[in-house]
């Protein structure tokens, strides 16, 4: 009897398998087929080897019916989820644990500015994203069971609409410039506890400049710096500041006088979270605009119609992050009046009520006794459009800035490349008319009408004589323009300045030394660290022989098998958090944190240690070579007990452990497998050696890093580099869903342009 039990459960549960995997096979999309379709004429969607979307059509108008499409079979929850972490809608999938999220996204109000904002497009703009949008809606109509994320959510895909574009382009204000916004906060808090001297020591000139025009902002030729305890008891409990991640890329060109063909050549490599599915999705555009051939290749981004890096054949351009300032706050006065905002948030299936003060100047946030109001640029109609679609006919570089100056997206640093041998550095996007920027809040009196415009006379800097273009996150704009432009988060300069110094190790240049400078994993930043560390340690060589043995053969990089590196990136970052503990935890008692002005802090920690003041000693110390013995010690166990074994001593054999490429391993994972560990074999890329860190061209970080590899010269398109750190498909059963990964591991020249089609779907006019 109990056999015959054990035989008829073994059965249901056999079922049930097949039955699950028969589901997750059904909701795989179909690749060969012929459908009717909203298409003007026979146009096609076919795939090759890698799942490159290509895509033929007679129109543009065409051409973003079948993007959408494709962008739906292949990426719908990844869409799905840009467009709710913008309009602060998680929750309604994820429940409670995403409502913090959802506060943050709905205190911009960003749903309801996306509705403003299409009903003031053109027409040509507002036709092009309905296409989209009809392509996504028959995509998902087409499809006989969702993907596998709704049926493990037990969840609806919503009809997408127009504004879910808008709001997917909104979602990159929040990647990409949300840190200015709380940057500023910080710094007006700061200044409120500890004064203007303490403000100016933290955002002291760094050493790593790399300006395009050369110019140095001089160091303070006295530095003074502030006593930390002249404004109240310091709090030396142990912090640990999440350390931001170096996001926001790289790029840089070189003209046609310094490459073999005589075609300028284009550098993009955008750094960004690293997940599965990978944000950018490749594309191959094609399509007429009255008798003109348009061939774009490069990558898109689900939820938005067009390319948004990439070459059609006579321009190439890519983005690093600008950082120019874009947002103020405004104090308020005591009897400024405000309103209550009320937002419903969905949670499940439960209303879940969130109330904020809204002000004349803009959503209002309080910290004690003081009201700030938030202006930022992402709040205004010109925040969004699709200028960037127009790139499609520009054949030169003066044309393509022109399209920059108009374009609304997150501002960025646009480098452009043409046929020609030109090249060309632009700020592209939304950049506030407003004048007078600042890095903390400024008054109500001195609130700018010109917020409501958007600056239309951008700087450019075009064939520079040298040849060579460059940007990295860190200070693009002269000395003179800063007044103007301000301070939004600029990057040290370090990974800016390694760049630039690469760029005139050669005279000429092909694809492949391009390449070579992307991977560049040089420690030039931390080797005044590696120094700090080596002669604190000498001072007991007997307890730390093997420690200094591992620091003399630490390959100065940031190489896999170098446990030195990975004994002085930590020490730095503990020294840093403990020095700045007190700053850390008076802002923790008011919700913020230093993490959003980390990048920065380096000249003020150097100036620190260079003085060595009594009263910056953290307690626990009695000499400043006691602690920095003391920070190491204490970073040294918390290595080994993480990647060793829990209280393991400090042998040799142990620390050659701490290799760096086990301390920053390389985790692609999916949403699902973060929460549940369990599917991350099923739904995760491979974890592999981590390869590269912040402040150098290579840029990696655990779960972050160079979201895509682009290297082009604009008319020569075979010889061209894409390479992405994943699938174009999101289903795990699909062929297309890790091809690519090992590519981006293995450092391999992946071509940008699509081989032959091996799946095809044919669209004829309805």
């Amino acid at each position: 009897m109990v056999k015959r039990v054990l035989i008829v459960v073994l059965s249901f549960l056999v079922l049930a398998v097949l039955f699950i995997f028969g589901m997750f096979r059904a909701s795989l999309p179909t690749l060969d087929d012929e459908i009717n379709a909203p298409v003007s004429v026979k146009a096609t969607l076919s795939r090759d080897e890698m799942g490159i979307a290509v895509i033929n059509a007679s129109s543009k108008i065409d051409a973003a019916f079948i993007l959408g499409y494709a962008h739906a079979q292949d990426r719908l929850f990844q869409m799905d989820l840009l467009r709710r972490s913008s309009a602060g809608e998680i929750s309604e999938l994820f429940g409670e644990a995403a409502l913090t999220l959802d506060k943050r996204s709905r205190f911009h109000q960003f749903r309801q500015r996306a509705q403003n904002i299409l009903a003031t497009m053109p027409e040509q703009h507002k036709q092009l994203l309905a296409s989209y949008t009809k392509g996504v809606n028959l995509a998902v109509k087409n499809t006989s069971i969702l993907p596998f994320e709704y049926l493990f959510l037990n969840a609806e895909f919503k009809p997408w609409l127009p504004e879910d574009s808008i709001l997917t382009a909104l979602s990159m204000y929040m990647d990409l410039q949300h840190r200015q916004v709380i940057r500023d906060l910080v710094l007006t808090r700061i200044a409120h506890k500890y004064g203007q001297s303490m403000l100016d020591f933290l955002l002291m000139p760094s050493e790593y400049q790399a300006a395009l025009d050369g110019s140095i902002i001089p160091p303070p030729s006295n530095t003074d710096i502030p006593d930390l305890a002249s404004n109240g008891n310091t709090d030396w409990a142990s912090v640990n500041i999440s350390e931001p991640i170096d996001i926001g890329s790289n790029n840089w060109a070189v003209s046609g006088a310094v490459t073999k063909t005589g075609q300028a050549m284009l550098s993009d490599d955008m750094h960004l979270g690293l997940r599965v599915p990978p944000i950018w999705y490749r594309a191959s555009l094609n399509y007429l605009v009255g008798k003109q051939d348009v061939r774009m290749n490069g990558v898109s981004l689900p939820g938005v119609p067009g390319i948004i890096v990439g070459s059609n054949g006579q321009i190439a351009w890519g983005f690093t992050n600008s950082n120019l300032d874009n947002t103020d706050w405004i104090e308020l006065s005591v009897d400024a009046p405000v309103t209550k905002e009320t937002e419903v948030i969905m949670v499940r299936q439960t209303k879940h009520v969130y109330s904020f003060d809204m002000s004349e100047f803009g959503p209002v946030k309080q910290f004690g006794d003081k009201r700030y109001a938030l202006k930022w640029v992402a709040h205004y109609p010109y925040a969004v459009n699709m200028e960037l679609t127009e790139l499609d006919t520009v054949t030169s570089v003066a044309d393509a800035k022109k399209v920059a100056h108009r374009m609304g997206i997150a501002v960025q640093n646009m480098v452009i490349a043409d046929n020609q041998g030109n090249i060309a550095w632009t700020p592209g996007g939304a950049v506030t008319a407003r004048k007078s920027p600042s890095n903390k809040a400024i008054q109500q009196a001195d609130v700018s009408s010109l917020w409501a415009i958007q600056e239309p006379m951008l700087p450019d800097y075009t064939n520079p004589d040298n040849h060579r273009i460059w940007t990295a996150n860190s200070r693009v704009i002269s000395t003179e323009q800063l007044s103007r432009y301000g301070d939004g988060g600029y990057a040290l300069g370090a990974r800016g300045l390694q760049i630039r110094d690469r760029l005139f190790e050669y005279e000429t240049f092909e694809e492949t030394d391009f390449y070579t400078i992307q991977l560049d994993n040089e420690a030039r930043f931390l080797a005044k660290w590696h120094v700090e560390l080596t002669t604190a340690l000498q001072i007991n060589k007997q307890e730390f022989n093997d420690d200094l043995q591992l620091l003399e053969n630490w390959q100065a990089c940031a190489c896999p098998d170098s446990a030195g590196y990975s004994l002085v990136r930590r020490f730095r970052s503990s020294v840093i958090n403990q020095l700045l503990a007190p700053l850390e935890n008076h802002l923790k008692s008011e919700q913020l944190s230093l993490r959003a002005i980390m990048g920065h802090v380096e000249p003020a920690i150097s100036e620190i240690l260079k003085q060595r003041p009594l009263e910056w000693l953290p307690e626990g110390s009695d000499n400043w070579d006691q602690f920095l013995i003391q920070s190491y010690r204490f970073t040294r166990q918390e290595m080994l007990d993480q990647y060793v074994e829990l209280d393991a001593n400090a042998s040799l054999e142990n620390l050659q452990k701490l290799r760096w490429g086990t301390v920053n391993e390389l985790k692609v994972q999916h949403p699902f497998s973060r929460i549940f560990p369990w599917l991350s074999g099923f739904l995760d890329m491979p974890t592999v050696d981590g390869f590269g860190d912040s402040f150098m061209p290579a840029v990696q970080n655990g779960s972050h890093g160079a979201s895509q590899r682009f290297i082009v010269q604009p008319g020569n398109e075979g010889s061209a580099i894409l390479t992405v750190p994943g699938g174009q498909s999101s289903h795990p059963l699909s062929d297309f869903y890790r091809k690519g990964f090992e590519d981006y591991t293995q450092n391999a020249r992946t071509p940008l342009l699509p081989k032959q089609a091996i799946h095809t779907i044919v669209m004829r006019p309805e």
